[in-house]
């Protein structure tokens, strides 16, 4: 690609950053996402993006899956070239987007881990007062009840939790808020964490959940911190923040069955990624039925007659 394919690369990049206002991370993946199909355009001799065809689009796709890419993973590098391809339309500097057409191979949908109510309960108990515990177990208890990602409760500021009306305003993808209830166990843990938050958090520090050194917390340090607690609660199982979210999700759809209700408490745009907890609830309802189900026992005597 010439000076001035790059040129227009990094314009998409500012784009995503000051108007679509797309985080660090995401941005991250996409110029790591383009700047590989760059590299691949540039093998084939193309130095403009107007150069570039479904062909090599195409191309570009088989080499990846060649080499041994998921289709979710091929899926995600087909989309950040959709959506480039979008722009440069809209700024006339092509005619048609070469990889509106092109699809990448479907795989079989990995369905997320999940915890069930009784190691819930073993991992939300607390009997520590310490500050450091307080802060995990409020952060652990408002994951589960409020069905948090990672990057929304770590950007939680002190002005963004409700705790009279239990409610949380939550920062999520897109940069787009939403407002999500507080059960009354994370309330608890939260006023009980809120007592001793000053002890440890920098003077205008306004993150919720701050570290020792006073600022705020990294995503790094609460994967670490929840790996050390499910240990310290006798766990076996490897546990990470976004098995609570999806613990909440399950949870509460086994209980509702309001697949909408979930889509808006998570902050799902589509609700086809809510569906995967449908999968889930009816895993858990096979297996009740396996174990409960007299046609579904094999190998039991049958009854006298």
């Amino acid at each position: 690609m010439d000076k001035e394919a790059h040129a227009w690369l990094q314009r998409y990049l500012r784009y995503l950053a000051d108007e679509r206002r797309y985080s660090g991370h995401t941005l991250s993946n996409y110029q790591r996402d383009l700047t590989r199909f760059a590299e691949f355009a540039d093998s084939q001799n193309i130095t403009q993006w107007s150069d570039v065809d479904t062909h090599l689009v195409r191309a570009y796709a088989a080499q990846l899956h060649r080499q041994g890419m998921s289709g979710r993973s091929l899926q995600r590098k087909l989309s950040a070239i959709r959506s480039y391809y979008r722009f440069l339309s809209r700024e006339k500097q092509v005619r048609y987007n070469p990889a509106a057409d092109v699809r990448a191979p479907k795989t079989a949908r990995k369905l997320p881990s999940v915890l069930d109510a009784d190691e819930v309960s073993r991992l939300l108990t607390n009997d520590r007062d310490d500050p450091l515990s307080l802060r995990d177990h409020a952060m652990l208890e408002l994951l589960y009840s409020s069905g948090l990602r990672l990057a929304e409760i770590i950007s939680l500021n002190n002005h963004d939790i409700d705790l009279a009306g239990g409610l949380a305003r939550v920062t999520g993808k897109g940069n787009k808020t939403r407002d999500v209830p507080v059960g009354r166990m994370a309330r608890q843990a939260l006023r009980r964490w809120l007592q001793v938050r000053a002890d440890i958090a920098g003077v205008d520090e306004v993150a919720l959940f701050v570290s020792q050194r006073g600022g705020r917390l990294q995503p790094r340090s609460v994967q670490q911190r929840l790996r050390k607690w499910a240990l310290q609660q006798g766990m076996d199982q490897s546990v990470h923040p976004h098995m609570l979210r999806h613990s909440f999700a399950s949870h509460l759809l086994e209980s509702s069955g309001d697949l909408r209700a979930v889509q808006e408490l998570l902050g799902h745009a589509d609700i086809s990624t809510t569906q995967v907890y449908t999968h889930l609830d009816f895993q858990h309802l096979a297996r009740v039925y396996d174990e409960a189900h007299p046609r579904a026992r094999g190998g039991k005597k049958r009854p006298p007659k």
